[in-house]
């Protein structure tokens, strides 16, 4: 199907116009340089209405129903279904933007070496992050997860690939479409595998080898995204060890020895030989030492005694009067002596179902911005609580995720802006452009409103590395 083109504007000009700063120009190579540098954005559902909206809007995105089939006998009159699934509310609430200033020295450029130079840029930075918006996700399917933090390796990756298959074919999510969004470290990883680079392995002619790519591989479609996070060791801990209690698969309660003092609900922890995140959700002390510790998820292995349990110490929200449910901008931290890192998993309080999220820029020990707006309120002095080392990959269906976008306005009538609106492809893009005649040059500013949520659970999940 052919798609098409649509710009919104209320300025006009022709073909012979030699100005540079054309904002239906700029909006359509915006459009395209976008889309050509997304990755997981590509890959996800996008809603998408051609209908003005504003920050803050709710949009309602359908998550697809299930329907199943029934045994009837001559009298029975058939059952009927509903067709349309549950609905799923998408705030609006990421208003992405990225500005730039063009100096009058560089207004005799082509408009060309302006978007090479200038643009390009601009708009790679709203794609990178809108992909790890999107991948900011993971943390919410770690449900479905495979593999060993720290232990995915030549012997094994091939097994843990096919563990995350039977975890989505359990969850009965479609064979077709599913997507493994790679860190560089797996990436690296599987091309050193003959399974993935030999010619008479993959049936390629050799092209894996040659280009080092990976395509389609064990029923997934592989990709290497250079946003998908890989959380280096180094983050402040403590440690004890296991000291009894049930060691099988499957278990929640363990006791431990070790530790001084208390390890507070909500703290991120993980268990030798085990290799999976853990939060823990509940703890007894012993003389004010803690002693035992319920977790969450349980075990995914057998683990042993004596094998090194390893706490996460939390810092603390930084802001006396807290934040709302709905900030979206950087929170303010405070009681770390290495920062958080990009792509690591953050929780806030003691709470044992809290909002997971993932950081998306680190201002050194001071703030962090997250994937996406507060989904509840957090508190003055609430723990922030930072997940493990590891390398983290994102396997997904299209419809577990669903990124939302809408049009923003242009400018009010006889405002000094000049401005255009591209809807391309399910995605809208606005570019405004304003002469500033204090710093002398045009101010471009490339923006988006958009929202994403997660629609189906089940058809995603996480293979640790």
């Amino acid at each position: 199907m052919t798609q098409k083109l649509y710009a919104l504007s209320s300025n006009h000009y022709l073909d012979n116009d030699v100005d540079a700063f054309i904002p239906e120009l700029w909006a359509k190579e915006s459009i395209a340089i976008l889309i050509e540098n997304m990755v997981a954005g590509r890959l996800v559902h996008r809603d998408f209405e051609n209908a003005l909206a504003k920050y803050g809007d709710v949009v309602n995105v359908q998550k697809p129903g299930e329907l199943r089939a029934k045994r009837k006998t001559n009298a029975d009159n058939v059952v009927i279904q509903d067709v349309i699934g549950t609905n799923v509310q998408v705030p609006l609430n990421q208003h992405i933007h990225c500005s730039i200033l063009i100096r009058d020295g560089e207004e005799s450029k082509s408009f060309k070496s302006l978007v090479d130079e200038f643009l390009k840029p601009e708009v790679i930075a709203l794609a990178r992050f809108i992909d790890m918006m999107v991948l900011g996700q993971y943390p919410q399917f770690l449900a479905n997860s495979a593999g060993i933090l720290g232990g995915l390796t030549v012997n094994n990756t091939r097994d843990e690939i096919l563990n995350l298959r039977q975890v989505f074919n359990q969850n009965k999510a479609p064979s077709a479409g599913r997507n493994l969004i790679l860190n560089t470290v797996t990436d690296t990883a599987f091309l050193k595998l003959d399974l993935f680079t030999q010619a008479q392995q993959v049936g390629d002619q050799g092209q894996a080898l040659r280009e080092a790519v990976l395509d389609r591989k064990l029923g997934w479609w592989l990709y290497m995204d250079q946003n998908m996070p890989v959380v280096a060791a180094g983050n402040t801990t403590s440690a004890g060890a296991i000291n009894g209690g049930n060691l099988t698969a499957g278990s929640t309660v363990l006791t431990i020895n070790g530790i001084t003092g208390i390890i507070a609900v909500g703290t991120w922890v993980t268990i030798a030989g085990d290799g999976v995140p853990h939060r823990v959700v509940a703890h007894t002390e012993t003389l004010s030492n803690t002693t035992g510790i319920t977790i969450s998820p349980p075990l995914a292995r057998t683990i042993v005694t004596a094998a090194v349990v390893t706490f996460l110490t939390p810092g603390t929200v930084n802001f006396g009067a807290g934040y709302a449910a709905g900030y979206a901008k950087e929170i303010t931290i405070a009681g770390f002596t290495v920062a958080p890192q990009v792509g690591q998993i953050v929780s806030f309080g003691i709470g044992t179902t809290p909002a997971l999220y993932t950081v998306m820029e680190v201002t050194g020990l001071t703030s962090i911005l997250l994937d996406r707006p507060l989904v509840t309120a957090i508190a003055n002095a609430d723990a922030v609580n930072l997940g493990p080392s590891g390398a983290y990959n994102f396997a997904f269906n299209k419809n577990a995720l669903a990124l939302v976008t809408r049009p923003l306005a242009l400018p009010m009538a006889g405002a000094s802006a000049r401005a255009a609106v591209i809807n391309y492809d399910s995605l809208s893009m606005r570019v405004c452009i304003t002469y500033n005649g204090e710093k002398q040059g045009h101010l471009v500013t490339v923006d988006m409103l958009a929202g994403i949520a997660v629609l189906d659970v089940k058809l995603g999940g996480v293979l640790l590395g």
